[in-house]
């Protein structure tokens, strides 16, 4: 198995898809999930919805991993062919200086004022991303227009994938949530079976990182019962982090339920059901898993569990180290972990039926 989500993974994040933007993706896990599912659908949104039936009636499930990435989007185009540019999703400007990205296929590069000219004060603050602009290697907004870049054309960090000495563990763009759809992919491998209740749908958003969309309007169409996001979350296990204090969340030492995420009013609170579920399944799959307070972002569990009259739902997580930059580094073992979880819960769901808030 962790193989195969490695060579999943490999391919899945070279392949640009920036929010709104993810029809390269949603292409290519079409072709793989035909054969594996019994019914196949792209909503008007990008969604794709993936349906097997299990071999007895009971609970309808919802897993969900999503499609899109960070990235940025073509603002203008200057006389001398470079490009102004705004975000798309969570990308820290302090990561931009320097970054490799692509547009349309073409190579370009952030540029960064070189630092013989920079004064004291420019060498010690973050540049912001509306003073920066991207070299396509071009001397003119006319050669720009010859390779077919214009307004609004969406911008992707240049793919990147690497292995450590430690073959488990892998580096590279868009971990966030490629990891996702591919063990998404290899648990439809696993259930070819069908040796559960109920009715399984396998979603992959779109619009995540912009706000959880797509995962908001599936979930008013299927309205399922259940319903779990498979994405991934930061680590703090670096020097930088206070790892007590801030993020008790490693990678290596499997996959981590999320019991607050958000905070605040826009946070999400695990359902006391859904832990149960989550706990169990990770228990009686006899993996190593986490479990975690986190105030830094949420999942398209946030958006589910609020669809279509209150959806019981939460999410299961790869931890992943330098979250949202070219570099983000996981462990695939962390991800087996979730895949054979995730196979209990389908297998075990119609156990939870008829549990109900009050029995915890």
């Amino acid at each position: 198995m962790k193989e195969k989500l490695k060579d999943l993974l490999r391919e899945l994040m070279a392949i640009p898809g920036v929010s709104g933007k993810e029809q390269k993706v949603v292409r290519v896990l079409v072709d793989k999930f035909t054969g594996l599912a019994d019914q196949l659908e792209v909503d008007p949104f990008g969604n794709i919805i993936a349906t097997l039936q299990g071999k007895k009636p009971g609970p309808k499930l919802m897993l969900a991993a999503h499609s899109d990435e960070i990235g940025a989007i073509v603002k203008s185009v200057e006389q001398n062919g470079f490009i102004r540019f705004e975000k798309i999703g969570g990308t820290v400007d302090a990561l931009l200086l320097g970054r490799q990205v692509g547009i349309n296929g073409h190579f370009g590069v952030v540029g960064v004022k070189a630092g013989h000219l920079m004064s004291d004060k420019e060498r010690n603050e973050v540049t912001k991303h509306r003073d920066l602009y991207i070299d396509m290697g071009v001397s003119s907004d006319q050669e720009i227009a010859e390779m077919g870049i214009k307004i609004g054309d969406p911008i992707y960090q240049w793919p990147y994938f690497h292995e450590f000495y430690n073959k488990d563990r892998v580096v590279g763009k868009a971990l966030d949530d490629r990891i996702g759809c591919a063990a998404l992919l290899v648990l439809f491998e696993q259930l070819q079976d069908r040796e559960f209740a109920g009715t399984l749908y396998g979603v992959i958003t779109v619009q995540e990182e912009v706000g959880l969309r797509g995962a908001q309007m599936v979930s008013f169409n299927l309205k399922p019962d259940f319903a779990v996001a498979i994405d991934t979350m930061p680590a703090g296990d670096t020097p930088d982090v206070n790892f007590i204090k801030e993020l008790p969340i490693a990678i290596g030492q499997g996959p981590a339920i999320q019991v607050l995420s958000g905070g605040g009013a826009r946070g999400m609170l695990l359902n006391p059901i859904m832990e149960h579920i989550l706990d169990q399944s990770c228990r009686k799959a006899k993996i190593d898993y986490q479990k975690t307070v986190f105030v830094g972002g949420n999942t398209d569990a946030a958006a589910i569990h609020l669809a279509a009259g209150g959806i019981v739902a939460g999410a299961l997580t790869v931890p992943r180290r330098y979250s949202h930059s070219p570099v983000e580094v996981m462990d695939l073992n962390d991800a087996v972990g979730l895949v054979r979880a995730l196979e209990i819960l389908v297998e075990d769901i119609h156990l939870y039926e008829d549990l109900k808030f009050t029995d915890l």
